[in-house]
């Protein structure tokens, strides 16, 4: 798969002890025949867990002139124990696609539900059931328009107010929707190496693997970076070094909703006067900057204080099916983060492919600086022979 590490790590624990809450959002494809619900029963069975089934919301561009985008309700998967609580999810995402047959017929019990409307859309997740088949899925819905559902062709089920606005649409899943997975995890407290370890196996176990526009995205709890220096800091090292990280992590060329932030956002953190804000403050500058999720390194979140997701994101990580080389990432991230809560960077509005600048300036261990350094280095060169003694060399 596109930028898999060249250096592997025989025995990573050491490297990837990292002190700070994180989920991961890792990028996987089903084999065919199976489907993102094979993995959620078998992390179930793993955890004397139950499998839930819920509406997972996306957005995806739309080819109808007038209507730039549709909104989605798509079948997940959350796993629940009965005392422990939620331990994953597997959900769909719309940005895999490469890897499908598109031409594939739906398969029974599989649909999703197609809004123009966000707020409608989040209305029938509260509203339907997501157990229910598409036939019935939509009839609380329609209830509350004074209206009843209309079927059309190939199984689509449709919702109009009075007027006959469109409300939502119920469609089967054709073409192979089923096998993209993303699996998710509950924020991971401690034992961040065994607990992914866990779920990978048991994704390599079923067959899945990595797609072709695949990525992990890490998630790192943003409570300590919710103040302007730290804000500040973390932004500045991001913006200095972002085209350095992608390159060292091997950030995967054909991934989708990636990209830089707007040049305000550095004009804005980097003022004179931005360090000394209270948080409330500079967050309502950073809010009017109105940021955009889908970037290299989200801070939206953050910036919002999303109630259930108060997180920064790093979403330039390629698809790794083993613990090892995610949690080394981690790892790295972890110092970039760390490092941001302490003094001030000195500013630097120019990007540097420096890796000495960097490594030097994080929290990381020996251990670790080797690694990436090693990582980095090019790989030493093979001492040439005259080509008439080659036919004499032993080994």
């Amino acid at each position: 798969m596109t930028g898999e590490f060249s250096v592997k790590l025989r025995n990573p624990g050491p490297m990837t002890r990292i002190h700070w809450r994180l989920g991961a959002e890792i990028e996987l494809l089903a084999p065919p025949g199976k489907s993102r619900l094979d993995l959620a029963t078998a992390i179930a069975q793993t955890h004397d867990a139950e499998v839930e089934r819920f509406f997972h919301p996306q957005s995806e561009p739309s080819l109808v002139p007038g209507t730039p985008i549709f909104h989605n309700l798509t079948l997940g998967y959350k796993i629940q124990h009965p005392h422990h609580g939620w331990i994953a999810s597997c959900v769909d995402d719309l940005t895999l696609q490469s890897d499908l047959n598109r031409e594939a017929s739906p398969q029974t019990g599989w649909y999703r539900i197609i809004s123009d409307d966000e707020r409608l859309l989040r209305l029938v997740q509260r509203q339907a059931d997501a157990r229910q088949p598409v036939e019935n899925v939509l009839e609380p819905i329609a209830r509350l328009f004074g209206t009843t559902p209309s079927t059309g062709p190939g199984g689509m089920v449709r919702v109009d107010d009075l007027l006959e606005a469109s409300i939502a649409i119920a469609a089967p899943l054709p073409g192979e929707r089923e096998r993209p997975c993303e699996l998710v995890t509950a924020p991971l407290e401690d034992q961040h190496q065994a607990q992914l370890e866990q779920l990978l196996g048991l994704a390599r176990s079923l067959g899945f693997t990595a797609p072709i526009e695949g990525a992990t995205h890490l998630h790192f709890d943003a409570t300590r970076l919710q103040n302007a220096p730290a804000f500040a800091n973390l932004v500045q090292l991001l913006w200095t070094h972002g085209d350095l990280l992608k390159g060292l992590v091997g950030t995967n060329s054909h991934c989708r909703r990636l990209g830089s932030w707007p040049n305000a956002l550095m004009e804005t953190v980097t003022r004179s006067s931005f360090r000394s804000l209270q948080w409330s403050e500079a967050r309502a500058e950073l809010q009017a900057l109105k940021l955009s999720k889908f970037c290299d390194f989200n801070l939206a979140n953050c910036i919002h204080g999303h109630p259930t997701k108060n997180t920064v994101e790093i979403r330039i990580l390629p698809v790794h099916l083993e613990s090892g080389p995610l949690l080394v990432v981690a790892a790295l991230f972890a110092a970039i983060l760390e490092r941001s809560t302490e003094k001030p960077l000195p500013f630097s509005a120019a990007p540097s492919y420096d890796l000495e600048a960097l490594l030097e300036n994080l929290p990381l261990s020996q251990a670790q600086r080797s690694y990436w350094r090693a990582l980095r280095a090019p790989p030493p060169r093979a001492p040439t022979l005259p080509a008439r003694a080659h036919s004499s060399v032993t080994t």
